[in-house]
């Protein structure tokens, strides 16, 4: 028997013996046993509706809370805006502290906004953070820790940090994986073997990284894999 049936016929008793009492007690001729009990039922469904209602509705504020919770002590999500579409990265702070840090760094002074995914390589990455489609280089933050660690791999739709063959040289580069890319892994802390620090991945939009990855290329002024077409990082937000 559900919580709604069992207020129905609770009521319904209470309602039906307090009717016959208030008759009686009036002196007016004492209603039929049916309509009583037809007033009953109608009062106790609209009270069970009503507490029915009420339970629902904080069910769902409890839900919400929540769910509000979990995503303010989750991991933090930004929204890449594209000329080519919108992609969702879930940010792994706890696995790459200093390099989610710096991240959100340039994503919260909006140093990304208007920049360019400057090289594209099917079948590779797709890289960007660092130029406008004038090829005007962004005056970033100093260069922080390499993060790189076994356990991060970069695999198709993660994030990480791009750099030069210097160690901690990465800055504000970053490129997302199209594929599963073994070779960037860690191996070990000799310089060679010294892997490129993954720090997210893409929950949402991979087809659009895709769509860029299919974009026509060129060489332009000293760099290659430069989309003809710019495609434009048009901002990259908190969500």
């Amino acid at each position: 028997m559900t919580l709604t049936t069992r207020y129905r016929h609770v009521l319904m008793a209470l309602l039906f013996g307090s009717a016959l009492s208030l008759a009686a007690c009036s002196g007016e001729d004492t209603p039929s046993t049916e309509d009583v009990a037809q007033t009953a039922e109608n009062v106790a469904e609209t009270v069970a509706q009503t507490a029915e209602d009420a339970a629902a509705a904080v069910s769902d504020a409890v839900n919400q809370v929540t769910d509000d919770d979990t995503t303010m002590t989750g991991n933090p999500v930004v929204v890449m805006t594209t000329s080519m579409g919108d992609v969702e990265i879930e940010l792994w702070q706890d696995e790459a502290p200093i390099t989610v840090a710096n991240f959100l760094r340039y994503v919260d002074n909006g140093l990304y906004d208007g920049l360019t995914f400057h090289r594209v390589i099917p079948g590779f990455m797709v890289q960007g953070g660092g130029y406008d489609e004038d090829f005007v280089e962004l005056s970033g933050y100093p260069a922080i820790k390499n993060e790189a660690s076994a356990e991060l791999s970069n695999d198709r739709g993660t994030i990480a940090m791009a750099r030069t063959q210097v160690v901690d040289s990465a800055t504000s580069q970053f490129f997302i994986n199209l594929v599963d890319n073994d070779f960037l892994n860690h191996r070990s802390t000799n310089p060679q073997e010294f892997g490129y620090a993954v720090f997210g991945e893409v929950i949402s939009g991979m087809e659009v990284m895709d769509e860029i990855a299919r974009v026509q290329t060129t060489s332009q002024r000293g760099h290659q894999d430069v989309p003809v077409e710019p495609v434009m990082i048009v901002s990259i937000d908190r969500r």
